[in-house]
């Protein structure tokens, strides 16, 4: 996947069996917490490509997250901020192999970058 894609979204809820219900009924996401993300159900959309998390909605996390793949977390947050962007959350690591940061735009808007890969496969026995 090109780098710069849209990787991920993020639904802020407030109920997390009441969302599985709805988005699953709703558009037919197959909906699953993965080992190691327990209390975070992953949705993937039929395409088998977009797919995102549901997560507790909290102060400052009000609106769907849209997370962009980068070949550098650090660099790219350096980029906002010379742009007029401000780092919200710096990077921190999702597993040994991933990373993820959120930065705010000039418009206010929050944005989520991703570094890595996340292996969500079960482990073979």
């Amino acid at each position: 996947m090109p780098h710069g894609d849209i990787t991920h979204i993020d639904i802020p809820v407030t109920d997390l069996d009441q969302a599985q219900r709805f988005y699953s009924e709703l558009f037919g996401w197959q909906i699953a917490e993965l080992p190691g993300f327990e209390g975070y159900p992953m949705w993937q959309a039929p395409n088998k490509i977009s797919g995102g998390g549901l997560a507790p909605r909290g102060e400052g996390f009000t609106q769907p997250r849209s997370y962009v793949e980068v070949d550098s977390i650090d660099e790219a947050l350096a980029k906002a901020e010379a742009n007029g962007g401000r780092v919200l959350m710096a990077k921190a690591p999702i597993s040994e192999t991933s990373w993820w940061a959120i930065f705010e735009d000039p418009f206010g808007n929050h944005i989520g970058l991703y570094e890595g890969t996340t292996d969500t496969q079960a482990p073979e026995a």
